[in-house]
């Protein structure tokens, strides 16, 4: 035995569905030379991360190990999996390999962080491949919802692992390469140790439909419609773009774009040779000369987002243009559960100005761009490993895709974030276990999720907050009594009386019974201030705030 061993690492996306990061190593225990698989975020919610911006994975392992690191590839231009190169593409220092569209969307977000041209690199499909350290990688192009989607060949001394990224299996994807089942039985011939597979869309026991089945239904849609035309997708899924957009050409509409990230992925996917044959647009500004009845907006919001061009729309007006009794408003997408609060939302807004909202209620207006049960089945088929690895899923899911491979013989792991596995030998082990976690993006600075920060803003948002101030002078006494200011807190409690003098009153009692020696003692004037500040506020209000206390002192 050489000492060497193969690893396999989820940072993100591994037990959640989003924030894909990935690890894989080859060498002696501790000594592995890495590569990175995906650098993605996930989005907060006012609930649980109330005013951040981006939830990003947790790299301190990779970063202390940063020397060790050959190469980043990111499979595809998704959010959840190029969303973080930019702000991380600094602390780890090494080439991002990408192909050409995702290379694309990749450099927009390292130029906004002031990346060097250098720190990208182009890279053909397979079978062209990246020397990083002791692997080979190649990108093998596979179907998804967005172009030029691929999953990984990674070839080590130990073996081929085969990352299949996000996939499904469409033959008829309207924009980009479609699933080529011969490929990927090409690139499994010599035998595949492991198959680290998408597990999206395993309780889902239909086979996946085609991109191309929609257009049709889309068309009679847009045709029937008498007012003007809004249509809401993922603006990162190109191909439905077209349809829609052609099915507004052939119903004698004008397409108008709204939504920065929708144009980008628009022109990107042209200027990239991607997208052929989309209808001409036109800006909002001449849109909005355009009759009702010949015009269709294609706009970003899908999800609920609160500065979307959707729920602008809904809430009045977005760029001149407005939304009227007889207009009609498709989603031609499937919320993404934990945002159904802000699509609903939005659906009862547009229903109150009288438009019509169609939902995809029936899966005649969208389709999953993931792989349903039995076409992960049919890949399991095609690659035939030695064993599986699920991710990109919830527990849940990791769990039932390696019992969908056990049906047919094939043995699999259950790997979460931070649980590093062996994948040496004939059978996968743990070989060890990496504290994980997430950091925030909170403004313009990045935080950790243990810090507190976001913990004490909920907190704040349950509880309220009260900001108690007194004077103590030269002699140790106090100059007058404590005031108080209060957030967040009904102006009046129990008592009827207004919230700030009860507690102006109880702090008083307090301070005027307070010795010399309570008063000189920081901590314990602070904490028993606190006290009473919370003690007061919870027998008036049933809440027990966050307190802050200021002492000044005069010398």
């Amino acid at each position: 035995m050489s000492g060497e061993r193969l690893i396999y690492l989820p940072l993100g996306g591994a037990g959640e569905i989003g924030m894909n990061a990935y690890v894989y190593g080859y060498g002696k225990p501790g000594q592995e030379r890495l590569i990175v698989v995906d650098l993605g975020v996930t989005f907060p919610d006012m609930d649980t991360t109330p005013g951040v911006d981006l939830i990003l994975p947790d790299i301190s392992w990779l970063e202390a190990r940063k020397d060790r690191i050959d190469a980043i590839f990111v499979t595809h231009a998704h959010e959840d999996h190029v969303g973080a190169v930019g702000h991380f593409w600094k602390r780890l220092g090494v080439t991002i390999h990408a192909r050409k569209f995702t290379a694309a969307i990749a450099r927009h977000k390292l130029d906004e962080h002031g990346a060097p041209d250098s720190i990208l690199n182009v890279v053909e499909p397979w079978p062209a491949v990246v020397e990083a350290g002791p692997f080979k990688v190649g990108f093998v192009p596979i179907s998804h919802s967005i172009p030029e989607s691929s999953g990984l060949v990674i070839d080590s001394p130990e073996g081929r692992v085969l990352h299949s990224g996000d996939f499904k299996v469409d033959h008829t994807p309207v924009v980009g390469e479609p699933f080529n089942p011969d490929l990927w039985a090409e690139v499994s011939k010599g035998g595949v140790k492991a198959l680290v597979c998408d597990s999206t869309n395993v309780f889902s026991p239909l086979p996946g439909r085609s991109e191309a089945t929609l257009a049709p239904e889309i068309e009679k849609l847009i045709a029937a419609q008498p007012g003007m035309v809004v249509a809401t997708t993922f603006a990162s899924n190109v191909a439905r773009l077209k349809t829609i957009a052609i099915a507004a050409d052939r119903a004698g509409r004008t397409v108008c774009l709204l939504g920065r990230a929708m144009r980008r992925m628009v022109e990107t996917a042209t200027e990239c040779g991607l997208l052929h044959g989309f209808p001409k647009t036109v800006g909002p500004e001449e849109a909005a000369s355009i009759p009702r009845e010949k015009l269709l907006l294609l706009v970003t919001g899908s999800q609920g987002e609160r500065r979307a061009a959707s729920a602008q729309l809904a809430q009045g007006s977005y760029l001149g243009l407005k939304l009227q009794e007889g207009d009609s408003f498709l989603f031609s997408s499937r919320t993404i559960p934990g945002n159904e609060r802000g699509v609903i939302k939005i659906m009862n807004q547009l229903s109150e100005k009288g438009v019509d909202v169609i939902e995809d209620t029936h899966g005649l207006f969208h389709v999953s761009g993931h792989a349903n049960r039995p076409d992960l089945q049919l890949l399991h088929d095609i690659v035939r490993p030695q064993f599986l690895v699920p991710m990109h899923g919830e527990h849940r899911h990791l769990r039932e895709h390696v019992k969908l491979g056990l049906e047919r013989g094939l043995p699999g792991i259950v790997a979460v974030n931070g649980m590093m596995l062996d994948l040496s030998g004939n059978a996968p082990k743990v070989a060890e276990y990496i504290d994980t976690g997430r950091s925030y993006l909170d403004g313009s600075v990045m935080i950790g999720a243990m810090d507190g920060i976001v913990r004490d803003r909920i907190r704040m948002a349950l509880n309220g907050h009260v900001t108690v101030t007194m004077i103590i002078d030269e002699n140790d006494e106090p100059l007058g009594d404590p005031w108080c200011e209060v957030m967040g807190l009904p102006e009046k409690g129990r008592s009827k009386a207004p919230l700030v003098e009860t507690l102006e009153s109880d702090l008083a009692a307090f301070v005027n019974k307070a010795g010399r020696r309570m008063l000189r003692d920081e901590d314990k004037l602070d904490r028993e201030l606190k006290r009473i500040a919370r003690s007061t506020t919870q027998a008036e209000t049933g809440k027990k705030p966050e307190v802050n206390v200021v002492v000044s002192r005069l010398s």
